[in-house]
C-alpha cells in the first residue's frame, strides 16, 4: 500500500510547520506550541486531542480494539545562543530552495509535523486502523529524555505495542543509542584569605586533579561494536569561597558520562570513585538529579540516568520499518544509530518497548545555527509513518 499526501496537504503541512518554528518552545516553555500542535490536531480530525498533567499533546485515532502504536516527537527546543550568528532569523520560518530553517526545523519540530500530518494522509485515504495510533508530542526531552514519556505511560495508562521515534535520521532507520549518565562530584577544601594560601586547601586545585584522571581515564571506557565508545565531559565547574579573596573550599562539577552497552551507572560512579581513592581527594560522587517545574505546574524530580538501547535487526519493528521505506521511498534504509539520546532511552532502555527511529532531517544540523530541514523529506516521512502504522496496526 503506496500512502499520498496530496500537494494540497503538503502546502498545509509546511505551513504549519512554520508555525511551529516560529513559537518559540524551551524546554519547560512548551505551552503555546501543545495549543498550536492540539488545533492542528483536531482540525485534522483525530478521534480524540488532550493533554495530559505534565502538559505532553496526546492525539489519537483507532479502533481500541487491536496493537498500540505511539509516534513519539517532542515539542521543547534547545536556545538559539547568539542569534547574530544565524545565517535567517531562528524563529522566522525561512523557506529557501525547498529547505526550512529555524530552531527545532530539524530536532524536531519537522518530524512532529510529519507524524500529525500521516495521521492526515490515512484519514484521507478512508483507511481505518484495526489498533491505536497515538500521535505525542511531549516536553522536557531536551533535558532529561524519557520522563515525559514515563508520565504519560504510567499516569495516562497508554501501554504501546511499539514506538517510532522521529528525532532526525536523514529517513534513515535508527535502531539505538548509547545511554547516558549526569555525575555530580563535590570536592572539599578548606577556607583561607587569599593572601595566606598555605593556610587553607583549595578546591579547585584538588577539583583540577580530578579532572586530570578524568583525562586519564576516557581511554579505558568500555566500547560495543555497534554503538561505539563509551565517552566523558566534564561539562560544568563552579566554586563556593567567601569572597573572590578567599581560598575556596568548595568546588562542585558536572560529568556527562555517555554509556555503550554493557556500562552502567554503578560503573560509572566506581569509575569516578576510585580516582577520588587514587587521589585522596576529600570529595563524593553521585548522580545528579533533574527537576523542573512543567508549564502546567507538575512537579518533575528524577535521577539523570538513561541507558543504552539496541533493536536487533530482525525485530519485527525494525523490519516492518525497512519495508515501510522501501515499498513507500524506494530504498532500503541503513540501520544505523544516534549519537545523542532520545525517548528511547524509557521506551527501550527502561520498559522494553520495540523502539525505532525514523525522522526527517539531519542530526549534524541538531542544536546548531544551521538547524534546517528539506522539505520534501517531511513529506515523505509522513507517507511512511502513515505506511508503517498501516502494517503494525492492520486495517478494521
Amino acid at each position: 500500500m503506496n500512502i499520498r499526501v496530496p500537494a494540497s496537504h503538503a502546502e498545509a503541512m509546511v505551513s504549519f510547520l512554520q508555525d511551529l518554528v516560529r513559537i518559540p518552545s524551551l524546554s519547560t516553555h512548551e505551552e503555546a506550541l501543545a495549543i498550536r500542535l492540539s488545533q492542528e490536531m483536531e482540525q485534522i480530525g483525530f478521534d480524540r486531542v488532550w493533554r495530559d498533567r505534565i502538559g505532553n499533546v496526546i492525539g489519537h485515532i483507532g479502533s481500541g480494539r487491536g496493537p498500540v502504536l505511539i509516534l513519539n516527537g517532542h515539542m521543547d527546543t534547545v536556545d538559539v545562543g547568539e542569534v547574530e550568528r544565524w545565517r535567517h532569523p531562528p524563529y522566522a520560518g525561512v523557506v529557501e530552495d525547498g529547505i526550512l530553517y529555524g530552531r527545532g526545523a530539524c530536532d524536531m519540530k519537522s518530524g512532529l509535523a510529519a507524524m500529525v500530518y500521516s495521521v492526515k494522509a490515512l484519514l484521507a485515504a478512508g483507511i481505518k486502523l484495526a489498533g491505536d495510533l497515538y500521535a505525542v508530542g511531549v516536553v522536557q526531552e531536551e533535558p532529561c529524555e524519557g520522563l515525559a514519556m514515563r508520565v504519560l505511560m504510567e499516569e495516562e495508562g497508554i501501554r504501546p505495542d511499539f514506538v517510532v521515534l522521529g528525532e532526525p535520521s536523514n529517513l534513515q532507520a535508527r535502531v539505538g543509542h548509547r545511554g547516558r549518565v549526569e555525575l555530580q562530584v563535590q570536592v572539599h577544601g578548606k577556607a583561607a584569605h587569599a593572601s595566606t594560601p598555605e593556610l587553607g586547601d583549595n578546591a579547585i586545585y584538588k577539583a583540577a586533579r580530578l579532572i586530570f584522571g578524568l583525562e586519564l581515564l576516557t581511554p579505558r571506557l568500555g566500547t560495543d561494536p555497534f554503538l561505539g565508545a563509551g565517552s566523558l565531559a566534564v561539562t560544568e565547574i563552579g566554586s563556593r569561597a567567601a569572597s573572590r579573596n578567599a581560598i575556596p573550599d568548595c568546588c562542585t562539577l558536572y560529568v556527562d558520562r555517555r554509556l555503550t552497552l554493557g556500562e552502567t551507572e554503578g560503573r560509572a560512579l566506581a569509575e569516578i570513585q576510585s580516582i577520588i581513592n587514587t587521589e585522596e581527594i576529600d570529595a563524593e560522587v553521585q548522580v545528579a538529579e533533574y527537576r523542573a517545574t512543567s508549564y502546567t505546574g507538575y512537579e518533575c524530580r528524577t535521577k539523570a540516568t538513561f541507558p543504552a538501547w539496541v533493536m536487533p535487526e530482525d525485530s519485527p519493528l525494525v523490519q516492518a520499518l525497512v519495508r515501510s521505506v522501501k515499498e513507500t521511498l524506494g530504498y532500503r534504509p541503513r540501520l544505523g544509530r544516534w549519537g545523542f539520546s532520545t525517548d528511547g532511552a524509557y521506551t527501550a532502555g527502561v520498559a522494553n518497548i520495540p523502539t525505532v527511529g525514523f525522522g526527517p532531517g539531519e542530526e549534524r544540523y541538531a542544536h546548531t545555527i544551521e538547524d534546517q530541514v528539506r522539505l520534501n523529506d517531511v513529506v515523505s516521512a509522513a507517507r511512511v509513518y502513515a505506511r508503517l502504522a498501516v502494517e503494525l496496526l492492520g486495517i478494521g
